[in-house]
């Protein structure tokens, strides 16, 4: 054979000259074949992705700055109603309510609904917990011992707005089932004082044995009533003591094993359950905003004033509704804005549960929405429902956006705090503020 002819290997020598030197004058020199792609790695499979999930569901905090936000919400809500209508207080829900404290047992008596009101009866016993309320808002707010704050802020919650239950514009509702959820969630995990303790320290003992002594003579008192029950007429047929009874005694234990225990296994047992617990009260509350824009939404479609697009230009004719008669005049004499922003209400409270499969378009609708109920506090003269809707939204907010909004509330804090500085800085000591 002649060595012009000897063909090798792609890529390979013969006597030290590569294989396309061998090939014959007018031959085209033989493309090397393209590399193999490497095998891509199979997938998880079911069983793989059925164990991660399993693993984020008991091992990780879902949404914690979402809960913050929730949590920080409502306490603001709550706490601006019941500063708001401090002077009304009494006409509100005591002593002197349309609505008498004897009216309002009837009406327990039926529902059985809590309040802690009409147990002792009498205006000083009202301005304990109205006050009490207060204390318990600002302290849900700012995220002080948030286990025993956050029961606290949910029993004033329930005994004020079921004292008078015929107050409230809906935004009362929100802030109602929103107190029962923020008991069984984690929402301390940031932008909280618990977060930022270091050490546990003596107060939380001595606060949960106040609390359960406490709780100790109102059930044994026998002036509680129909308030502390075992069990109920209704489902899931428990009453509030073994509810109350339930998170005292868990908060104990928690602490035990965190003190004697804090790495053994019934700890981290507890520590499961309890990221497991707030991981489901966060998903029903993102199921209880879809539920009420879907309601709300389909109910509009079939009233008669929505679907001709003439809904919101009636209450702009309401004193009632109208905080700023000025500017409802102004928004009602332009009939093609009144138009759009009623068929825009209706379409965007319909669409919200769908638009949760894409992440963009939610965002951009969750800015819309709250952009309008700022419009309805403002036009319509509904801060509380309004302003408890945001809250409620803020739940379905993205983690991006609520740690750029906290990082530049701190910034403005800190600017702030340095103003100040230097302004007491450049007095002289000798020499007080103008």
């Amino acid at each position: 054979m002649v060595a012009g002819q000897r063909r090798g290997l792609p890529g390979a020598r013969v006597n030290g000259t590569a294989p396309d030197e061998l090939l014959p004058a007018g031959v085209p020199p033989q493309p090397a074949p393209a590399p193999a792609a490497p095998a891509r790695a199979p997938g998880p499979g079911a069983g793989e992705l059925c164990a991660r999930a399993f693993g984020a569901f008991t091992g990780r905090v879902l949404g914690r700055h979402q809960a913050s936000a929730v949590r920080i919400g409502f306490g603001l809500v709550w706490l601006a109603h019941l500063l708001r209508e401090w002077p009304n207080r009494r006409l509100l829900y005591g002593d002197t309510s349309p609505w008498s404290l004897d009216l309002a047992e009837r009406l327990l008596a039926d529902n059985g609904a809590l309040t802690v009101l009409p147990w002792f009866g009498g205006r000083l016993w009202f301005e304990l917990v109205y006050h009490l309320a207060v204390l318990a808002a600002v302290a849900v707010v700012l995220g002080w011992r948030t286990r025993a704050s956050g029961v606290l802020f949910m029993v004033t919650v329930l005994s004020l707005q079921n004292r008078n239950v015929f107050l409230g514009d809906g935004g009362d509702n929100v802030v109602h089932l929103m107190a029962v959820y923020l008991v069984f969630t984690r929402c301390a995990e940031v932008w909280s004082l618990d977060a930022r303790r270091r050490a546990p320290g003596r107060t939380g003992v001595v606060l949960w044995a106040l609390l359960g002594a406490v709780l100790l003579v109102c059930q044994l008192g026998g002036f509680a009533g129909a308030g502390l029950t075992w069990t109920a007429d209704t489902f899931p047929y428990v009453g509030w003591s073994p509810v109350f009874w339930g998170l005292w005694a868990l908060a104990g234990l928690w602490w035990a094993l965190g003190r004697l225990r804090p790495d053994g296994e019934p700890r981290a047992v507890l520590d499961a359950l309890a990221t497991m617990v707030h991981n489901c009260a966060m998903l029903v509350i993102a199921a209880e905003v879809v539920l009420i824009y879907a309601t709300a939404g389909w109910y509009k479609v079939q009233g008669s004033r929505w679907q001709d697009g003439t809904a919101l230009y009636y209450p702009l004719h309401l004193d009632y509704f109208t905080p700023w008669p000025w500017l409802s005049g102004l928004v009602a004499s332009a009939l093609l804005p009144v138009f759009l922003i009623s068929y825009g209400t209706v379409i965007l409270q319909v669409a919200f549960p769908f638009t949760l499969v894409s992440r963009r378009v939610k965002n951009i609708l969750l800015v819309v929405m709250m952009a309008e109920h700022l419009g309805i506090a403002v036009l319509l003269g509904l801060p509380v429902f309004s302003l408890a809707m945001v809250a409620a939204d803020a739940v379905f907010l993205p983690t991006a956006a609520l740690v750029w909004v906290a990082a530049r509330v701190a910034g403005a804090g800190a600017r702030a705090g340095g103003v100040a500085a230097r302004i007491g800085g450049l007095r002289s000591p000798r020499e007080p503020l103008p």
